[in-house]
C-alpha cells in the first residue's frame, strides 16, 4: 500500500504529480490511500520509489485535465481515487474520454459540473459588509472552491481591501497582495452595515411580483444562502405580497416605483454598474457608460454602445450619432430631458488604429452580458415604449436577432411587459455615402420618432 499526503484538500497539481508516479509504476488504484495533511507518504520516502522511475512519460487529453481540476474541489474524499483510476484508464484507452455512458466518468463529471455550480453561487450571493473601512463577507461553500474563486474576487473588487471569511480558510487582499489565513466563524463576520439599506431599497424596487416563478428562485437561490444575503431578508415579506400588490399594480398602474425609491433604486444600480465585469470589454474601456434621464420616463432609447466621445464624457449619445439624435429628437417634438437614454452594452468596443480607435460591433455574447443591466433598468423606469435603435438594441431589448428593415415603425411587445418600437441607429444614417440617400432615411428616422410617439396615444 501506498499512502500519499496532499498539502491541501485543493492540491491538484499535489495529486497530479502524485497520480503521474504511481500511474509510471504501475500502481493499481485500490493499493493507494489518499490523504490530506500531515500523513505518513512512502511513496517519496523509500528508495526508488516511483517518482526515480526512468519509464517516458505518459500524456492525456485536455477535457481530462479540465475535468480534474474541477472535480477535485469537490468535497467527496474518493474523488483522488476516482481520478487516478480514470487516469490510468485513458492511459490505456486514450478514447475513455468519450465514452459517456462509462459510470466512473458521469460521477466525475457531476462532481465537476457541482463544483461549477457552487463557484457560481459563491460569485453570486456572496455579500460584503463594512467593518472598520474594510469590507468582509463570509460564505459557507459545499466544496473546496475558495482558492479557486480567489481570482474572481481580486479582478472584481481590485481597488477594495476585502477578507473572505468560510469554515475552511479565509482569504485576505489589500489592493496589491492576496494572502491566506485559516478558517473562521460567522461571528466574525460584520452583521450589516449602511450600503445594506440602500441594496434593500434596490431589490424591493425592482421585485415584479407578475414575473415571480418562487420554484426556479428557489432553485437559482437556495434558502442556505439567504441568511447571509441582505436583500433576502424581505424575500418571504415580498412574496406573501406578490398576489395582492400584482393587483394594485394592475388597477392603479403606478409610474414610479413602490415607495417612491426609484431614483434610490437606480442609482444603486448604476453605481454596480460601474465596476462591472460582465464581460472582457471592461479592460479596454476609459468607464461603464450608464443610462441618463427621469426614472419614470415614458419613452427609453436603447442603442448599441458607447463611441469615442461617451467613453470619455462617461454619457450616452454625446458624440457625431448623439448629435444626429438630437436633432431628430426635436424635428419629432420630443425633449430629451424628458426620456431615458441608455445603450445595449456599456463599454466601448473598438481596435485602436494609430491614435484613433475605430468602433466595433458587439458580439452576441457581450450584448447578452450586458442584457442583465438593461432588464433592470426596464425593470426601474418601467417605460411605456422601449424604441430599439439598431440591431444591437433591437437583440438586448426583445432576445433575438429581428429584421429592421421589416421590423421597424410598428408597435410590438416586449418580453417582461411595455411596448416596443424598432428604427435604425443614429450611426447608420452618417455611414450613407449617398448625400440624397442620407437626407431621405433622416426623414424617415425622424417619421418613425413621430410614429412612436403617436402610439402612446
Amino acid at each position: 500500500m501506498r499512502s500519499i499526503a496532499l498539502a491541501d484538500e485543493d492540491d491538484f497539481d499535489g495529486w497530479r504529480q502524485a497520480a503521474r508516479a504511481l500511474a509510471l509504476a504501475d500502481m493499481p488504484p485500490d493499493a493507494v490511500i489518499w490523504q490530506v495533511g500531515d500523513a505518513p507518504c512512502d511513496l517519496f520516502a523509500e528508495a526508488g520509489s516511483p517518482m526515480a522511475t526512468t519509464e517516458a512519460a505518459f500524456s492525456v487529453p485536455r477535457p481530462f485535465v479540465d475535468l480534474a481540476k474541477s472535480a477535485i474541489l469537490h468535497h467527496d474524499p474518493a474523488r483522488f481515487s476516482l481520478l487516478y483510476t480514470l487516469l490510468l484508464r485513458i492511459r490505456d484507452q486514450p478514447g475513455a474520454m468519450q465514452d459517456r455512458a462509462d459510470p466512473l466518468l458521469r460521477r466525475l463529471e457531476d462532481m465537476a459540473k457541482s463544483v461549477r455550480r457552487d463557484i457560481h453561487k459563491m460569485r453570486a450571493f456572496l455579500r460584503f459588509r463594512e467593518l472598520d473601512g474594510r469590507f468582509v463577507a463570509w460564505f459557507e461553500p459545499d466544496h473546496h472552491i475558495v482558492r479557486a474563486n480567489a481570482g474572481f474576487f481580486v479582478r472584481r473588487f481590485a481597488t477594495m481591501h476585502w477578507s473572505i471569511l468560510t469554515p475552511e480558510v479565509s482569504l485576505h487582499w489589500d489592493g496589491d497582495t492576496l494572502t491566506e489565513g485559516p478558517g473562521a466563524t460567522k461571528s466574525d463576520a460584520p452583521d450589516g452595515d449602511p450600503v445594506e439599506e440602500v441594496w434593500k431599497t434596490y431589490y424591493a424596487s425592482i421585485f415584479n411580483p407578475a414575473r415571480l416563478k418562487k420554484g426556479a428562485m428557489l432553485k437559482e437561490m437556495p434558502k442556505k444562502y439567504w441568511k447571509n444575503m441582505p436583500e433576502t431578508a424581505l424575500v418571504r415579506a415580498l412574496i406573501a405580497g406578490a398576489q395582492a400588490r400584482e393587483a394594485r399594480m394592475i388597477v392603479t398602474a403606478p409610474r414610479t416605483l413602490p415607495g417612491g425609491n426609484s431614483e434610490a433604486a437606480w442609482a444603486a444600480l448604476r453605481e454596480e454598474a460601474m465596476g462591472c465585469t460582465r464581460c472582457p470589454l471592461h479592460r479596454q474601456a476609459t468607464q461603464t457608460v450608464f443610462g441618463e434621464g427621469p426614472v419614470d420616463a415614458r419613452i427609453m432609447f436603447v442603442g448599441e454602445q458607447p463611441g469615442d466621445q461617451e467613453d470619455l464624457q462617461g454619457q450616452p449619445f454625446v458624440g457625431p450619432a448623439g448629435q444626429v439624435f438630437d436633432r431628430a429628437l426635436e424635428e419629432a417634438g420630443i425633449d430629451r430631458a424628458s426620456v431615458y437614454v441608455t445603450n445595449a452594452v456599456k463599454h466601448f468596443k473598438f481596435e485602436p488604429r494609430g491614435k484613433r480607435r475605430i468602433h466595433q460591433t458587439p458580439e452576441v455574447s457581450e450584448i447578452k452580458a450586458c442584457r442583465w443591466w438593461i432588464e433592470q433598468e426596464l425593470m426601474i423606469v418601467k417605460p411605456a415604449l422601449t424604441i430599439a435603435l439598431g440591431a444591437t438594441a433591437v437583440r438586448s431589448v426583445f432576445g433575438k436577432a429581428m429584421p429592421i428593415g421589416k421590423s421597424r415603425g410598428r408597435l410590438m411587445e416586449v418580453p417582461g411587459g411595455g411596448n416596443g418600437w424598432i428604427t435604425v441607429h443614429p450611426s447608420y444614417l452618417l455611414r450613407l455615402p449617398d448625400e440624397a440617400m442620407a437626407a431621405q432615411e433622416r426623414v424617415r428616422f425622424v417619421e418613425d420618432l413621430k410614429g412612436a410617439v403617436a402610439s402612446l396615444g
